[in-house]
């Protein structure tokens, strides 16, 4: 009966983590592995239908089995209609129902297919189809989270990454820039021109892009072997090329910081966009007011070039585990600024997202991976930003500099170009640092809230007597704690372990303080009551 009980505890232990770690809802092709996509995509002037053609190299892991691509089916208006499916030169066999095109090959034992998906269609989203600022015609990928689906067949999960190539033909007048590496720019004749792009690296479709419209573009300089460049509206070129001129030093920083770089190009886009910065690989796209002359996006571009790291490169495997891209970001744009300005920024930043977080709580009593949400347009907000980069200042604190650090390069270095959960990050820290962790990731990353404390100090007979209180009934939280004694302008800081819900803690003192401050230096997520 005990072997029967301890079986029983340890596959509910299994089934309990499985539900911690994997709370996607995206039903997943079991064999079938996206390897390439070749986008064919024909644009004009005279309407906003696209015409497609989707070249898509799968392979087999186990058998050849049917698999399914997500693509939104043609409603009155929007979405895709079908009109061909091949491997190679063969008709096959589909069905498209509910957004899925499931693909049925043929029988034979080939584990390396090539599909041909031939459509068309007016996307509603992902490819957003309207005017500049300046009324300039224009088309733009904008493709986060899963609005890929909208006008490109593919796996529109991170899960499943591939690298890429768009080969766009459009009338000659526009610019064309997309994810990749320019391959080819020819004139067809008849007013068209017909742009590549290739993307050697694997990328999720959350984050290829196209931007056709009329640009100004600069070369703004070479990175080690990566070039960045600025692609703007030609009527804000100046200005442009100059708020955009920051991404050379924070690319070299994130390099010399964490790791090679993943993509063929870095260029910064001037764009419509839904989002403030949408972190494109190799192509970021920034809101179209981002471009003033005044340099005042130096913590965006950070942001939106750190997730060329965390998040494009080393990619979440789970939309509810999206901490590990933004709330990474959050933090690598802080530690971009505190290398340039001074630790005096890096507080300035953790004091603002802080007071967001406890507004945030208030609303929204949620863990940082919150298994109730099924929706991927719901899984950003200030948990899995604000508080997910806070984490990594207190993960810093206890870890120090040096193992910090290299745990973050080692982490990168095993999972670039990879995809990542949570508890990857976790066992690459741990091995570094040899320390568990377990009790530090469960308490701030799967449960919900942060200490909120109360407590007073009091001076007597050279001791100064500070008394802790713990004062939430949900969770006993366990942090280091710097306590400051200051006096006349010195200041005397010692760190005291927490792990109950009561702390008496003493520090001797020869005279009475001026004043007592807890976490002097911002190195813990807390609220004083």
């Amino acid at each position: 009966m005990l072997k029967f009980l301890n079986t029983v505890l340890i596959l509910l232990m299994f089934m309990v983590s499985q539900f911690i770690y994997c709370q996607d809802t995206y039903h997943r092709n079991t064999s079938a592995d996206i390897q390439h996509y070749t986008f064919n995509l024909s644009l004009n002037d005279d309407t906003n239908e696209i015409i497609g053609e989707a070249i898509i190299n799968v392979h087999f892991n186990n058998q050849v089995n049917e698999f399914n691509l997500d693509l939104i089916a043609k409603s009155e208006t929007f979405g895709m209609e079908v009109t061909g499916v091949f491997e190679d030169s063969t008709i096959v066999d589909y069905t498209y129902e509910a957004n899925k095109l499931k693909i049925i090959p043929t029988k034979d034992a080939t584990k390396q297919k090539i599909f041909t998906i031939q459509y068309h269609g007016i996307p509603e989203r992902g490819l957003v189809i309207d005017t500049t600022k300046f009324g300039q015609r224009s088309f733009f990928g904008d493709n986060w989270p899963n609005l890929a689906r909208h006008w490109l067949p593919s796996v529109d999960h991170p899960y499943d990454k591939a690298s890429i190539e768009f080969r766009i033909t459009a009338p000659a007048h526009y610019d064309v820039i997309a994810t990749g590496e320019k391959i080819e720019e020819s004139n067809l004749g008849n007013g068209l021109k017909l742009t590549t792009y290739k993307e050697p690296a694997p990328v999720a479709m959350k984050v290829v892009t196209i931007g056709v419209t009329e640009f100004a573009s600069k070369l703004l300089d070479q990175v080690y072997d990566t070039q960045v460049s600025a692609w703007v509206y030609p009527e804000n070129r100046l200005d442009g090329f100059s708020d955009y001129g920051v991404a050379t030093k924070v690319l070299k920083y994130f390099i010399d910081s964490v790791g090679p770089y993943s993509y063929a190009k870095l260029a910064n886009m001037q764009a419509k966009t839904q989002w403030g910065g949408l972190e494109n690989a190799g192509t970021i796209s920034y809101f179209e007011n981002s471009v003033t002359g005044k340099n005042e996006v130096e913590g965006l571009i950070a942001h939106e070039i750190a997730h060329q790291w965390f998040g494009n490169s080393a990619t979440e495997n789970d939309w509810n585990h999206v901490w590990l891209s933004e709330g990474f970001a959050t933090y690598f744009a802080i530690l971009y600024q505190e290398s340039v300005y001074g630790d005096e920024k890096r507080k300035e930043e953790l004091a603002l997202d802080r007071q967001e977080i406890l507004a945030y709580y208030k609303k929204n009593p949620s863990p940082i991976v919150d298994a109730s949400i099924k929706d991927p347009m719901k899984v950003l907000s200030t948990n899995t930003y604000q508080k997910g980069g806070w984490v990594l200042n207190m993960l810093r604190h206890k870890l120090g500099d040096k193992l910090f650090w290299k745990g973050i390069r080692t982490y990168y270095t095993r999972y670039q170009n990879a995809n990542v959960m949570t508890i990857d990050f976790q066992n690459e820290m741990e091995i570094v640092s040899g320390q568990n962790l377990d009790s530090f990731f469960q308490q701030w990353i799967f449960t919900k809230g942060y200490p909120e404390i109360k407590w007073e100090w009091i001076y007597k007979k050279g001791k100064v007597t500070i008394e802790i209180l713990q004062v939430q009934d949900f969770h006993t939280f366990q942090f280091p704690l710097e306590v400051a004694i200051v006096k006349n302008g010195a200041i005397k800081i010692e760190t005291v372990l927490i792990s109950t819900k009561t702390k008496s803690v003493v520090i001797e003192s020869e005279t009475k303080p001026d004043t007592v401050i807890l976490d002097p230096n911002l190195w813990l997520l807390f609220e004083e009551k």
